[in-house]
């Protein structure tokens, strides 16, 4: 099966960058986000710890090499990227940090965070915004500070956050021990400390410029392999999941909020959670003949261990919605930017990415 509709894909790459040039599109797209966004800053992350995709099977369907994205091929950014107009992918910013004359390249920025958690193996989300000030400072000081601020208010900020956290919540053996009661209190604690992460995070991004923000919400985490795989039938942690609605709830409520208060904010909130039950629901309409079991891995569901060049590759690559444990296909990945750019009202709110992107 072909991994991606390629003449649909090019008919709609080719429409999206006609229409950012006559609209005057985004002129530059900056991405904050944990692993699913990530298109290669764990290749430059020092440790032996670091959870690393620059490895077979990683990749096998991107043109070339494995590239550092928890994907077999594309991910969720590239393809919202290349929605947008733009004729390549973000690079990944430590590779521009680490060659100098290139650490303005394009204006672009894309990194991998947890906003809590895991030290030492991600770059956390403050550190990111801390990334995204140094490369601010050198389109000042390269254009201007007017025009610096022109460019960013014209930009699309592209955010991904919170699933990481809520993957170390649920894997953590004290808090799977604790009574219901406890473990609720222990969720309304997470959530208000990621709602309060998030929320400074925007705020201190719209202070140095930041206006178009187009944000993808929590997943149902709990049907993840990794999950699915500890079930006796396979079926989802629905606690995680719950808990996983009532964060995407309150990032609802944040961004309608922020919007309000901040003068000329716009954006969009691409609702990945609707999207994945829905799919989950129907997956034959998407043409998915597996929405448990990972691609790429080994054990159950091969989701006992992380993609390996000794695991286990299924066949069918386009027909599984996840790639490894984690993360989901090249395909899904695609889908996931098309119905966030052009797809149904459900899934975005309160306008979708083309509306933000081209918006004035």
């Amino acid at each position: 099966m072909v991994e991606v509709p390629a003449l649909f894909f090019f008919v709609l790459a080719a429409s999206s960058m006609a229409a950012a040039a006559i609209h005057l599109g985004p002129p530059a797209l900056y991405v904050l986000g944990d692993s699913t966004l990530d298109v290669g800053n764990n290749n430059y992350l020092p440790g032996a710890d670091v959870r690393r995709a620059n490895r077979r099977y990683y990749g096998i369907d991107f043109p070339g090499f494995p590239a550092g994205r928890f994907s077999n091929g594309y991910n969720t950014a590239d393809f919202v990227a290349n929605t947008m107009g733009f004729v390549s992918s973000p690079p990944p910013y430590l590779s521009l940090r680490q060659a100098s004359s290139n650490s303005g390249q394009r204006h672009l920025l894309a990194t991998t965070a947890l906003t809590t958690g895991n030290a030492g193996r991600c770059i956390p989300l403050s550190r990111q915004v801390q990334y995204f000030n140094a490369t601010r400072a050198v389109m000042v000081s390269t254009v201007g500070s007017s025009k610096a601020t022109t460019m960013l208010s014209r930009s699309v900020f592209l955010m991904g956050v919170g699933s990481n956290d809520l993957f170390v919540f649920g894997f953590a053996e004290p808090a799977r021990n604790r009574s219901s009661a406890e473990q609720q209190s222990d969720g309304a604690e997470l959530l208000a400390n990621l709602i309060s992460n998030y929320s400074a995070t925007i705020t201190e991004l719209y202070s140095m410029g930041a206006r178009k923000f187009a944000v993808i919400n929590v997943g149902p985490v709990g049907c993840v392999p990794i999950f699915r795989r500890l079930d006796a039938a396979g079926q989802c942690d629905a606690v995680l999941n719950q808990l996983a609605a009532a964060f995407d709830d309150a990032l609802r409520s944040l961004l309608a909020g922020l919007a309000e208060r901040l003068p000329g904010l716009a954006y969009s909130l691409g609702d990945y959670f609707a999207l994945a039950q829905d799919t989950f629901a129907n997956p034959l309409v998407l043409g998915f003949t597996d929405i448990a079991a990972a691609c790429c891995g080994s054990g159950r569901l091969l989701a006992e261990a992380d993609c390996m060049p000794n695991s286990t590759l299924c066949a069918n690559r386009g027909q599984h919605v996840f790639w490894d444990r984690y993360h989901p296909s090249q395909r899904a990945c695609f889908l996931t930017a098309l119905a966030f750019y052009v797809g149904p009202a459900k899934y975005t709110t309160p306008i979708n990415f083309k509306q933000l992107a081209l918006s004035s």
